[in-house]
């Protein structure tokens, strides 16, 4: 059977281009619309938490797969990067989100190859199983820089 999970935001309205988001999890902070768009530079938008929405999701799966399949992370940082598209009407969508994971793992230099197949299934793992790249219809494109240190 399948089962339910509600996650909750408030946003407050502070004024001008301005809003305040408390996050059910905690976090609060303000919010604004992108400067080019009579914003506030500084400050979260809508478009860097999108774009930070799909990164830190396929992130968390990334870790919860490398942990199950035993590989030795070392580190892990991932740049990402959204496009939009503006139309003529002034409607927007985000087209893709390309992810720049750099990934170094640990392993001894023989089995560097079949540690790198099983990193690159993690992350394959990660982009299938994450619920928020499944949530949107832009394209989701991860291109990993996978190293290792012994």
């Amino acid at each position: 059977m399948p089962r339910t999970a509600t996650y909750h935001t408030r946003v407050t309205w502070k004024g001008e281009h301005w809003g305040h988001i408390q996050m059910g999890n905690g976090p609060e902070m303000d919010f604004s619309a992108p400067p080019e768009v009579q914003g506030h530079p500084g400050v979260l938008t809508p478009e860097d938490a999108f774009v930070a929405a799909v990164n830190t999701c396929i992130t968390m799966m990334f870790l919860w797969t490398t942990e199950r399949f035993k590989l030795d992370l070392v580190s892990y940082e991932c740049e990402a990067e959204g496009t939009k598209l503006i139309e003529l009407n002034r409607t927007e969508t985000f087209t893709a989100v390309r992810l720049r994971p750099r990934i170094v793992l640990r392993a001894p230099s023989e089995a560097r190859p079949s540690v790198e197949k099983q990193a690159r299934r993690a992350l394959d793992s990660a982009q299938k199983y994450s619920l928020v790249a499944n949530s949107i219809k832009s394209e989701v494109r991860v291109d990993p820089v996978i190293e290792f240190v012994s």
